[in-house]
């Protein structure tokens, strides 16, 4: 293991994440709000924390191994939400703990949308542009965002790029050069968060609401401006938007990136993933309005906007609401919460197993199937007319089950603190799945529960965000034998 190497990245990176406290600074500073001493604090003790880490350091230039790069993201993804904590925990409004703070601040990050903080309208605008900006980096990954910047710092980013995005991808690099692969995807998501801004600033918001709307809704995050999310709108044109830009960015960038170079939109229509995730939103979306039609909860028009919505947004993860949608009636609360284990498409800012995960493991139980009626056939599991290695197989049946594995310790651990069984079983999917909302007490807010359970939470969003794989790698011995 190459420390000093690992060492210097930090520094470097943390110097670099100090940046992220300068635009609420700014804000802070012009409207004299008071919580621009939380910033200033937080900026300069990253700044100089990076520093520290760095300058001993300073002259290694050794390569970095795959090893290497699953100790690094894992480290920085934990090191950054103790860095997005630090203004939370200075600030005097919200004035909160140090565990509500890195809870806040690990759930902006790993965009899960999960948050403790009551009366959202009153926080200072500083502090409520910071949540957003939180989730608008950590929807593509603050590592990739890194592999763009790292080459000319004298760093090779292949291997972060890799244990950042460890998942079924359709392509490993879509440019020869990983550093252009990342620059690719950071265009297509400014674009679209542009795009989405600009499409809710037309349909009605401010533009500060826009902007920070787009932010979250671009990354699949669900934080907001207010306590009522989008539903504080009342709007069906502002409700379209987001559904649009959220169903944009539950789909693979890398297909985007495709279809864009090939000027063909029909080329995500011959994906098998894309053709799965809008199969299963559309029928999530129209049994939810079917039932709340025939349940007589809404009358057929709110019953279209509200059902479409809720399962758009709780099947991409992205977990805003227009209703309280944990009250429906029925099984729909439930079926909804069990759409975010899909989740979005691989390469994308959703969270859940993800689309071609689900699409995999029902192919290989189909297979499974014919092969008790046909046991001597050699029935291969195809994607589009490809069909796959056994080992891709393989590894998606491994994730599902360290994935249940890790579900169900978490849940034990919940109920372990006096959590009931609703709350404890969705709060941890709504912290795995990075999808924020969920079932009982953990409905609206995550404030009443107790410290213990939202450090497990925490540790749930960070699983969810990073896969699994790459942080339970750490714990293995034979990772760290020589």
């Amino acid at each position: 293991m190459r420390f000093s190497t690992i060492q210097r990245i930090l520094g470097l990176l943390l110097m670099v994440s100090s940046s992220i406290m300068l635009p609420p600074l700014a804000i802070a500073w012009h409207l004299d709000e008071g919580s621009q001493t939380a910033f200033l604090y937080a900026l300069l003790g990253v700044l100089i924390a990076g520093a520290l880490f760095w300058f001993p350091v300073r002259k290694q230039q050794r390569e970095l191994r795959v090893r290497d790069g699953f100790v690094v993201v894992t480290l920085f993804w934990v090191v950054l939400a103790l860095v997005g904590a630090t203004p939370f925990a200075l600030a005097e409004q919200p004035h909160m703990s140090f565990t509500d703070a890195f809870f806040e601040s690990a759930s902006g990050l790993t965009t899960t949308g999960a948050t403790v903080i009551t009366g959202i309208d009153r926080l200072p605008l500083s502090i409520q542009f910071y949540r957003q900006e939180l989730q608008w980096l950590g929807g593509m990954g603050i590592i990739v965002l890194a592999v763009a910047v790292l080459p000319m710092l004298g760093i090779g980013g292949m291997q972060l790029y890799r244990a950042e995005t460890p998942g079924p991808m359709k392509d490993n690099k879509l440019t020869p050069r990983i550093t252009e692969t990342a620059k690719a995807l950071w265009y297509i998501y400014l674009g679209l968060t542009i795009t989405c801004a600009l499409a809710y600033w037309f349909a009605g918001m401010d533009a500060f609401d826009a902007i920070a709307h787009s932010f979250s809704t671009v990354a699949i995050g669900g934080f907001s401006t207010h306590d009522l999310s989008i539903g504080y709108f009342q709007s069906t044109t502002i409700e379209s938007v987001a559904v649009v830009f959220m169903l944009l960015a539950g789909i693979n960038f890398s297909l985007h990136f495709v279809a864009w170079r090939s000027m063909n939109p029909l080329t995500y229509f011959r994906d098998s993933e894309f053709k799965t995730y809008i199969t299963v939103l559309g029928t999530a979306a129209a049994v939810s309005v079917a039932y709340l039609y025939f349940s007589h909860t809404f009358q057929f028009g709110d019953a279209l906007h509200h059902g479409i919505f809720q399962a758009v947004s709780i099947g991409t993860t992205t977990g805003f609401t227009t209703a309280a949608y944990s009250h429906w009636p029925g099984f729909l609360p439930v079926m909804l919460l069990f759409t975010s284990f899909i989740g979005g498409c691989a390469g994308s800012t959703g969270g859940g197993m993800k689309v071609i995960r689900f699409l995999l493991l029902f192919k290989q139980g189909m297979r499974e199937i014919k092969r008790l009626v046909h046991p001597n056939a050699q029935i291969p599991v195809k994607v589009g007319n490809k069909a796959l290695p056994e080992r891709v197989i393989e590894a998606v049946w491994g994730f599902f089950a360290i994935y249940v594995g890790c579900f169900t310790l978490m849940m034990l651990a919940l109920l372990a603190t006096g959590l009931d069984q609703v709350t404890a079983f969705s709060a941890v999917a709504a912290c795995l799945n990075n999808l924020g909302p969920g079932l009982g007490e953990v409905g609206f807010h995550y404030g009443d529960i107790n410290d213990t359970a939202k450090w497990v939470l925490c540790l749930a969003m960070i699983l969810g965000r990073l896969e699994i794989f790459t942080l339970l790698v750490l714990l293995s011995p034979a990772f760290w034998r020589r």
